[in-house]
């Protein structure tokens, strides 16, 4: 399998923007790949965006963004919409996005999938795209009663220490969710070794990407062939490994 490089732009940090629906979301679906962007990415910015929750929930989700982003340059925007309503509160999704988008130019965007079975996480995906327009999007995926599975084109390999740890940080980040009966290490687990071994990897999280753009340079015969990235300070796109 032919592997693409996420890497940092020329004179300055990677910069990522995690969209959640709900606390949780964004740890579920992503929160290995925060990882390990974290451990790999010195300097990385990073800004953290969730539109429901309560207070208490929303403390769970600061700490959560703490725990899985360690050193990094973050930011934080909790806002209070109302949960399972987000379509009927469409224009404050989208001003909400918008502010964020008014200080924070990110080069990837972790965002919820346009298939998703759940309301709120469909219309934030609607909607990031008319906002985000020059930015990598990366849709995760989150497991649920619906059965809302799709194909998924793009791949993050986890290491099994890493896998663990997202386990590990979503049980002590979000007491109040440990009730649920889908809430536990073989779902997480599970779905993270399923995705690794469709990528040949220990585990893995499985997102969707419907657009990148992938730069081919031309080599001299006797080098070696590399993408290069583009000359647009505010772009990042994926590099093709050698």
């Amino acid at each position: 399998m032919l592997a693409l490089h996420l890497t940092k732009p020329p004179g300055r940090p990677l910069s990522v923007l995690a969209i959640g629906a709900h606390p949780d979301d964004i740890e579920i679906g992503a929160g290995g790949t925060l990882l390990t962007l974290a451990g790999s990415q010195p300097g990385l910015r990073a800004h953290y965006l969730v539109l429901t929750g309560s207070a208490d929930r929303q403390l769970e989700a600061r700490r959560a963004a703490s725990a899985f982003l360690p050193a990094a340059d973050l930011t934080i925007s909790l806002h209070g919409l109302p949960e399972s309503r987000l379509p009927a509160a469409w224009d404050r999704v989208k001003d909400a996005l918008q502010e964020v988008a008014a200080v924070f130019v990110p080069d990837l965007v972790i965002v919820p999938d346009r298939g998703d079975a759940h309301q709120d996480h469909r219309t934030i995906a609607e909607i990031v795209p008319t906002v985000f327009r020059d930015q990598l999007n990366l849709a995760y995926e989150i497991p649920k009663w619906d059965g809302d599975f799709s194909r998924p084109s793009t791949y993050v390999p986890l290491s099994a220490e890493t896998a663990r740890r997202k386990v590990e940080l979503l049980h002590k980040c979000f007491p109040s969710q440990r009730h649920r009966d889908w809430w536990d290490d073989e779902v997480f687990l599970g779905l993270a070794r399923l995705r690794g071994m469709e990528c040949r990897a220990p585990y893995a999280e499985a997102f969707t990407c419907t657009k990148s753009l992938i730069t081919i340079s031309t080599s001299r015969p006797g080098t070696t062939s590399e993408v290069r990235e583009p000359p647009h300070d505010s772009l990042h796109r994926p590099r093709l490994a050698d």
